[in-house]
């Protein structure tokens, strides 16, 4: 039985999949250092002595004599050398956030929605430079992962883990929300067991992750990768509108806020611009790549029109 979603509201296999057709506007990997069918297509600075054994070939005068294939030689009873090309493949992981606080939206859709849509995207993007592309999904207290892999069965099993969690994201949660650590620690803490270094690491967010971020555990991962951060937004995370009392209500808990009240919303404002000045800041001292994804636009076009620019460590 085919189950009807609205696409604002969760996103499902067919709509990941048809992100495909905007792999090749986005430029995430730009200025090809090899062309082979078999390589990575990035322009990548090199992390150690990494090489990929290209051909066999008739010795030659100069050659080294330590690359001698000394098994083809004696079939062929002439000498042969291996030849050998720096290794410049960049696997590409992403970290992908699908909790309850990104069921949430004001615009074309909701932040889960966007989130998911950014790490098809990116990941449809790996997959057609012949990258090896695997990512974590994750939740409060969970994250499931996909090792890092050229192949399309490597990004179907990612896009069903974004489905199947996107789709169990609902207005009201199954259990109580409890004060919990920052889920995306959890993520990064678990990473470190899967990443190799010299990737291209993409966190996906929620802008208040920023919050309880444990930051140190990202410095080992900066370090020996390269990180791009995206935290996602609402217009409404910024700025609460003056429309009189607003009711908020979750599950048995409810809130109500007078939004005509100037001072609140002077303070609701505050909070956000503190949690992009982290973001900045954050960024600067990693030197990595910052990109807020916001819910007015669609996944393709901020990607498309940002990455391209996209400094490495933003000046306020």
């Amino acid at each position: 039985m085919t189950v009807n979603l609205d696409p604002a509201l969760h996103t499902s296999l067919d709509a990941l999949l048809a992100t495909r057709r905007h792999c090749h506007e986005l430029p995430l990997f730009t200025r090809p250092v090899r062309s082979g069918r078999q390589t990575g297509q990035q322009n990548s600075r090199l992390r150690g002595r990494g090489v990929d054994f290209d051909q066999v070939r008739a010795y030659l005068p100069g050659d080294d004599i330590r690359n001698i294939d000394w098994r083809v030689t004696a079939r062929s009873q002439k000498v042969h050398t291996k030849v050998f090309n720096e290794e410049r493949e960049r696997p590409v992981f992403l970290i992908g956030e699908q909790s309850p606080r990104l069921f949430f939206g004001s615009q074309r859709c909701l932040k889960s929605v966007l989130a998911a849509e950014t790490c098809a995207l990116i990941a449809w993007t790996a997959l057609a430079h012949h990258d090896r592309v695997g990512g974590m999904v994750f939740g409060p207290g969970q994250c499931h992962e996909v090792r890092p892999r050229r192949d399309r069965k490597a990004l179907l099993q990612l896009l069903q883990l974004l489905v199947q969690a996107n789709q169990m994201l609902t207005p009201e949660p199954s259990e109580p929300l409890e004060p919990a650590s920052e889920a995306l620690n959890l993520a990064l803490r678990h990473s470190r067991e899967i990443i190799r270094p010299g990737s291209i690491l993409y966190i996906v967010c929620d802008h208040a992750a920023i919050d309880g971020l444990n930051q140190s555990l990202l410095v080992p991962l900066a370090g020996h990768n390269d990180l791009i951060l995206l935290p996602v937004f609402d217009p409404l995370d910024s700025e609460l509108p003056a429309n009189g009392a607003l009711d908020f209500v979750q599950g048995e808990q409810r809130l109500t806020l007078n939004s005509g009240d100037t001072s609140l919303r002077e303070a609701y404002a505050a909070q956000f611009q503190s949690q992009r000045q982290a973001w900045l800041r954050l960024a600067r001292r990693l030197r990595c790549s910052l990109l807020p994804l916001d819910t007015r636009s669609p996944a393709h076009e901020q990607l498309r029109d940002n990455f391209g620019s996209l400094p490495k460590a933003p000046q306020t």
